[in-house]
Formats: structure tokens, sequence, C-alpha cells
């Protein structure tokens, strides 16, 4: 493990402890990565719909492998320095297979993991059928992630997507075993209501996990507000990859319709700047110092 790492893990776990919400967006590419990792943010989130859909083109349903995933968490986390936490899915199989992961997301850089109790094969957050394990499974999945990893702050997030389909009871219930199992972060997957995420902030003292998902079911709240219902972590998963989905639909709409870009100039991102943060000028530099 390297001292920026484990640096980049402490730096977020105290972070948690200060009780003040963390905003982080979701990132799905290098290029998204890089400029998230360029603004300030204490904390990003590797979201599996948008990397699933960049790197394959296929739909978060649980299609992709542990080696596309890691492939996409050691890339991500390489080319950054802000603490990022990954999602794993289900852990990629049985118990010997979340150690594996685990292992694996960590050794790569992550700063934590996601890990969720949905049936295999899993199915994206806030869409419809998804289906849940035993609870006493999940709980020896967290139990195996804690001890597998070799950095007592890499943290562990556990999700459950049990309020869809058995309500909220259940999902609070779960919550409090994933807790007890464990978990250093609890994400109660798609609230349908402030009331219920009061709830959920009233029942846990423990770093909480927002997913705001535009369109999605769950209220969109300011972080202010998730704040003070007792919310550590507002995650933006969609909201990166949406924005880039508008904009590449409207500029490749210009070139078909007109032959050209001119009417859309003014709302890309300057090419001198696009090159700046893909590190061109260390490659000038570079070249300028060996010339021949």
């Amino acid at each position: 493990m390297s001292v920026t790492q484990q640096s980049r893990r402490q730096a977020l776990k105290a972070r948690f402890a200060r009780k003040e919400i963390v905003t982080a967006p979701g990132i799905f590419d290098m290029i998204s990565a890089k400029m998230a990792d360029s603004m300030g943010f204490d904390c990003l989130y590797m979201t599996g719909f948008g990397t699933v859909a960049s790197y394959l083109g296929l739909p978060d349903a649980g299609l992709a492998t542990y080696t596309d995933m890691v492939n996409r968490v050691a890339a991500f986390c390489g080319g950054t320095n802000t603490p990022m936490i990954c999602d794993g899915d289900t852990g990629y199989g049985g118990l010997l297979n979340v150690a594996h992961t685990v292992r694996g997301y960590e050794h790569a850089g992550a700063a934590g993991i996601q890990l969720e109790d949905q049936e295999f094969p899993k199915k994206c957050g806030h869409t419809p059928g998804r289906r849940v394990i035993p609870v006493e499974d999940m709980v020896r999945k967290i139990q195996v992630a804690v001890e597998s990893r070799n950095d007592s702050n890499f943290q562990i997030v556990a999700r459950t997507d049990a309020r869809t389909s058995l309500g909220l009871d259940e999902a609070l219930r779960r919550g409090e075993a994933y807790a007890k199992a464990g978990a250093d972060v609890l994400f109660i997957e798609s609230p349908e209501s402030i009331e219920e995420l009061e709830t959920i902030g009233r029942t846990f003292d423990m770093p909480l996990l927002a997913n705001v998902v535009e369109g999605g079911r769950t209220p969109q709240l300011a972080p202010s507000e998730l704040q003070q219902l007792g919310f550590s972590l507002a995650i933006y998963p969609a909201s990166g990859f949406l924005s880039v989905a508008k904009a590449l639909k409207d500029v490749y709409g210009q070139i078909l319709a007109h032959r050209s870009t001119e009417a859309a100039t003014d709302s890309m991102y300057p090419f001198s700047d696009m090159c700046e943060l893909m590190g061109f000028p260390e490659v000038w530099a570079f070249d300028r110092a060996h010339a021949d």
C-alpha cells in the first residue's frame, strides 16, 4: 500500500467524522475523473451505470465482470488524487469472490468499496425488478469484506435495495444488521419520500449515504437539507453522464443538420483547457527538454 493511497483513505474517513456532508460527483471515464479531480471535491464516486455504459456500452445489469471493473478502478484511481469510492456491485460472486474483490479494489487505489445485497445478476438502482438475497448472506459478505481489507481506513459501504421490493422497515432492519457486521457507511437505496429520508437519518448514528439521481425515486434535497437529516455523503452518480449524453446529442445533431459546429462552439469546453486537463503541457515540456 502506497503512502498516497493510505493518506487518501485517512482523509476521507476523517472527513466523514466531521459530521459535515460530503458531495461526490459520479465519474465514469478518464475525462470525467480528471475533470472532477481538478475541482477540489473531497470524494469522487465511480458509478457502475456510467462505467459499464462508457466502457462496455452495456446496461448495468450484472454483465460487467470483476476484471472489467477492477481495470477501471485502477485507471481512475491511478489518474487522480481525490479519494474515490468505487461500485463493487455484489462482490462478483460468493464469499471468496468478495474477499478477492475487496483486496483488488484496495490494491487498485480505491478509498472504499460499495457492496450491495441484490441477487445476481444485479440491476441498477432506481430501476425495477431488483431482488435481494437473505440478510444473513449479506451480513457474511460484509464480515468477509471487513476481514479482507488491509487498511482499516478503507471504507466498506453497505447498500441495501430492500426498500423497493420489501419496504422501508425491512431496509432499516437490514441496515442495522449491516452496521453490526462492520460496515463503515450505510446506503439505504431508493427511499421514496422526505419522511423516509428523515426516518433513515433518525435510525442510524453513523455515516449515511444519499443517492441523488435526477429522475429517480428519491426526492432531490439540497446537501444542507440532507445533512440536517443525518446524512454524511451525497453522491450524484448520473449527473455527469446524463449531461455528457445531452451535450453529445446536441453537438452531433448540429453536425448532422448543418455540417458545422459554428452554432455550438460557445457550449464547448475550450480545446486549450482540454489539453491542459489531459496533461499535454508536460508532454510538450518533455519534447522541448529532449529536442535534438
